[in-house]
């Protein structure tokens, strides 16, 4: 069951972990401001409609590399001396935050090295190293991988970039709160993915510091709620994790600095389950021609579920963090969000093992005007005179589903329904 968690808005004790501050922010969009362009904020009709809020959907999507990331790491790297630009940096990834990075390093000549884990996809190698990086591939985790880039840091005296936990990356992350008030200066409410909380962090500092009475939610995968847990334990801690569909938001261990800010500045952390992201892939697809990544359909996964009632009638922005998702996982989402509407009906048919039987049984699935997808035909291991067929079917909903059932049924076949393949 996923679950909620209000934040404890309390001032660190003085000597403790640093904070972000609004001047960190302001200064960050001072540095990034001309070489960010800002992502569009624009309102959804439809989904308005759909969940009883005025939603505004800020597509971070649309970045040059697919995601926010490449704002706060165009501040670090603004941030570095000449010297260390020169020496070059490194950083641990196996996703966006290696091309956020890399893609900035090359467009400023900053020689750029990536450790990524040797089981990270072809494709997420491959857009790194053609934005010009260094990629090690090392260690069966990203723990491993995170631990060879301290150790080439130092080795090598490189800067570590940190994809969360560095005031100057939750800074450029920042900058897309300081959007957000200049495009739409009535928002109410802020749904915001939280992985390692980096985004969150930055994002409720430009709001709260600005206009207190907006309310900030963070989102994380019931699979791995890092931030709720350390937030509920008052520091951090590493619960324990599944795999996620939300693979830029898997984040075992949140950082010291993001966890402060987040329990001074957000409202409250919310957890959603596979499913509910999975449905909000596919919605989003569907209504709004907006291809998300996992992490970032968190936010409407959220909304859709009811676990920010805070938002309901109100104007209220969902950050929609990447877009980088495998086009093999958005097939297998697509499929199995259309057999879950009556949309696919996978079923097995067994009939007479004689000439004219396959003729007959597609016939009878074109007066019903259904649409065969894809097509079977087994006899090796059928009982004897039988065959059997597995169809994949278009259809119009389940009532369809239904008659098409009982239409074969009443013809003489054997109906075995079958499950689409999850995705």
């Amino acid at each position: 069951m996923a679950t909620s968690i209000t934040a404890e808005h309390a001032q660190p004790p003085p000597g403790s972990t640093p904070l972000l501050s609004f001047d960190d922010v302001e200064q960050a969009r001072g540095r990034i401001g001309q070489q960010i362009t800002p992502s569009p904020l624009t309102w959804s009709p439809k989904l308005s409609a759909m969940m009883g809020s005025r939603l505004y959907l800020k597509c971070e999507n649309l970045q040059m590399t697919g995601s926010f990331k490449e704002r706060g790491a165009l501040n670090r790297l603004l941030t570095l001396s000449d010297e260390q630009r020169a020496r070059g940096v490194i950083a641990s990834s196996a996703g966006n935050h290696a091309q956020g990075l890399a893609y900035n390093c090359q467009r400023l000549g900053v020689p750029a090295t990536i450790v990524m884990p040797t089981g990270t996809p072809l494709t997420k190698e491959s857009r790194t190293r053609g934005f010009g990086a260094r990629v090690i591939l090392h260690g069966n985790n990203y723990d491993e991988a995170y631990a060879h880039a301290l150790e080439l840091s130092q080795r090598d005296d490189l800067t570590f970039v940190h994809p969360f936990n560095d005031l100057a990356i939750m800074a450029g992350q920042g900058t897309i709160g300081l959007e957000i008030l200049e495009q739409n200066p009535y928002i109410e409410v802020v749904v915001v993915p939280i992985g390692g909380g980096g985004l969150i962090s930055g994002i409720a500092v430009a709001l709260k510091e600005t206009n207190p009475r907006i309310k900030v939610i963070g989102v994380e995968a019931e699979a791995v709620p890092s931030m709720q847990a350390s937030v509920a334990a008052g520091r951090v801690v590493e619960p324990p994790t599944r795999r996620t569909i939300a693979d830029g938001i898997a984040v075992r261990r949140v950082g010291e600095l993001t966890l402060a800010v987040t329990r001074r500045y957000v409202d409250d952390i919310v957890t959603v389950t596979e499913e509910e992201i999975s449905n909000a892939i596919l919605l989003l697809l569907e209504s709004e021609k907006t291809v998300v990544e996992g992490s970032g359909a968190t936010t409407l996964a959220a909304i859709r579920a009811g676990r920010v009632p805070q938002a309901d009638g109100r104007r209220t922005a969902l950050i929609l963090s990447g877009g980088n998702i495998d086009v093999n996982v958005i097939s297998r989402i697509i499929e199995r969000g259309l057999a879950k509407d009556g949309r696919i009906m996978a079923v097995r048919v067994v009939l007479d093992d004689a000439p004219g039987s396959l003729a007959r049984l597609t016939a009878i699935l074109a007066e019903a005007r259904a649409n065969v997808i894809e097509i079977h035909h087994n006899r090796t291991f059928a009982r004897i005179s039988k065959a059997v067929v597995d169809l994949t079917l278009e259809t119009r909903g389940f009532d369809h589903i239904a008659d098409l059932e009982q239409r074969l049924s009443a013809e003489g076949y054997g109906v075995e329904p079958r499950k689409m393949t999850a995705a």
